[in-house]
């Protein structure tokens, strides 16, 4: 994937029509910056333009380790790709103590890496009922609280 930062990268600022609140994972936000995977990058705009999107500080951490080490983005425009993510998403949940130990008990009961399991750990406690991921199990059921959707293969 090759990642392109543009002026218009993403540009949903403005009006949306705020239908579903859903959790958004690091590695849709990074396909919406996407340039080489243009099918992924359309669903994965389309995933943050239609619906109320919620991030955590940690997919914002994880944007600006990828963006550097994978992509080699200088600091200064990953500074900048960030606050445009933030510009784009509407509400970014800032991970507490409790998150950290939710995502323990979580890690435990599932099986899930800790930073997946601090992500599904926020998408509950920002009372999200679905997390858009592509990296964990289409359809899961967690706590009967979130549902783990892959928005490419809906």
């Amino acid at each position: 994937m090759q990642f392109r930062l543009t002026q218009e990268a993403i540009n949903l600022t403005g009006r949306k029509p705020m239908q579903d609140k859903i959790f958004i994972d690091s590695n849709i936000v990074i396909y919406a910056y996407s340039g080489t995977e243009i099918e992924k990058s359309q669903v994965a705009k389309k995933a943050i333009k239609n619906n109320k999107t919620v991030i955590s500080t940690q997919v914002l951490h994880e944007l600006a380790n990828t963006l550097h080490k994978k992509f080699h983005i200088n600091y200064l425009d990953i500074s900048a790709t960030l606050n445009e993510c933030l510009d784009d998403v509407d509400i970014c949940y800032m991970n507490k103590q409790q998150t950290v130990f939710k995502a323990c008990s979580i890690a435990e009961r599932y099986g899930f890496s800790f930073y997946d399991s601090l992500i599904i750990a926020a998408a509950i406690e920002s009372e999200c009922p679905v997390l858009y991921s592509e990296d964990m199990q289409h359809n899961q059921i967690i706590e009967n609280k979130l549902t783990i959707l892959n928005p490419f293969i809906l």
